[in-house]
């Protein structure tokens, strides 16, 4: 006789019942940045605009950033630590391989046991998890999700780069997922383009840091051992995320069943100023619809840059609670995830 597995059930939907941010105490300008590339403030400003970024000091670890962020979020959430479910991490420059940084910070947070991954997703990594957390709480394996992005992108910078060196900043920004009687995250129009994933890479794999391969490394002006940098591909990132992401925003309007009139902000990967400009023209959003523009002092922080702008724009009164948002992630891979939904 064949066993029935019994059915779990779930909460009938979710939403996100609390966010919270973490910036690094160093802020750097782009005369900071000047002293390594051939370059000017005004070409950074225009081509990005970029003015300024934070990058993390020694104690403002992976760990310790998720950590900052997460007790915000789960403070706005009226959520303890105790009552998360699941710990989801998404970044690529925890420099671990295993374990998981977000079984340590589960265990920094006071979280008892909770189930606790990485991700890897890049700059679409927060939409990711996002879809996950949702999944794990409609699905019954959860009640109340964490889910952090985080990242130091100054690690992975070549300084001297001057197609790159200007771009990437350092932070954490965590969101609590929880039970909803009503839709307040919509269906996630995501997935991924792998023949392009040579556009936005690592230059070269750790394990090419054995002993025995040392002598067949790139050096650097001083002779040093060049440390693996991100590098992409500019103009065929640029083109990508202007024309493709725009549709897959519009995919993502059309799944929830909202239209650009019925959005109230609009928050996607704080990449490129001209790419966020591009996509709200294009999408023909309202002059009411307000935009996040975090770029601008905090550069691209990959999988943080969604939820980092979204507490900033909450914090600041550009949004408010109940207020419906359309969020992209798009970066290396190349992959993508977009929803709508409800602001904390």
């Amino acid at each position: 006789m064949t066993a029935k597995i019994r059915p779990t059930r779930g909460a009938p939907h979710a939403r996100i019942l609390g966010v919270g941010g973490y910036r690094p105490t160093r802020v750097v300008s782009n005369e900071e940045i000047l002293q390594h590339i051939d370059s000017s403030d005004e070409w950074i400003r225009s081509r990005s605009g970029i003015a300024s970024r934070h990058w993390a000091g020694p104690d403002e670890t992976v760990a310790q950033m998720s950590v900052e962020a997460a007790g915000k979020a789960l403070a706005a959430a009226g959520v303890t630590a105790e009552q998360i479910d699941a710990v989801i991490i998404s970044t690529v420059s925890h420099f671990m391989q295993t374990p998981s940084v977000a079984t340590e910070i589960a265990h920094l947070l006071g979280a008892g046991k909770p189930a606790a991954f990485d991700i890897s997703a890049a700059c679409a990594g927060f939409g990711y998890g996002l879809t996950l957390a949702k999944g794990l709480i409609v699905a019954g394996s959860a009640e109340h999700v964490l889910v952090v992005g985080v990242e130091r992108l100054s690690d992975l910078t070549d300084k001297s780069d001057r197609t790159t060196a200007f771009l990437f900043g350092d932070g954490a920004g965590a969101v609590v997922v929880g039970p909803a009687d009503e839709p307040g995250i919509g269906p996630a129009v995501w997935g991924s383009e792998g023949d392009k994933h040579q556009t936005i890479k690592q230059t070269l794999p750790w394990d090419r840091f054995r002993v025995g391969d040392l002598g067949q490394l790139p050096l650097d002006e001083n002779g040093d051992v060049k440390f693996p940098a991100l590098t992409q591909e500019g103009q065929t990132v640029f083109r990508w995320a202007v024309y493709e992401m725009a549709k897959v925003a519009q995919e993502a309007l059309d799944a929830a069943g909202v239209t650009p009139d019925d959005l109230d902000v609009f928050i996607p990967h704080q990449a490129n100023m001209r790419i966020i400009d591009s996509m709200v023209k294009t999408l023909k959003l309202p002059e009411h619809v307000a935009v996040a523009r975090d770029i601008e002092t905090t550069g691209n922080t990959s999988a943080a840059s969604i939820p980092l702008a979204m507490e900033r724009m909450l914090a600041t009164g550009q949004a408010k609670s109940g207020d419906t948002a359309l969020v992209i992630g798009f970066g290396a891979g190349l992959v993508y995830a977009a929803t709508v939904v409800t602001l904390p």
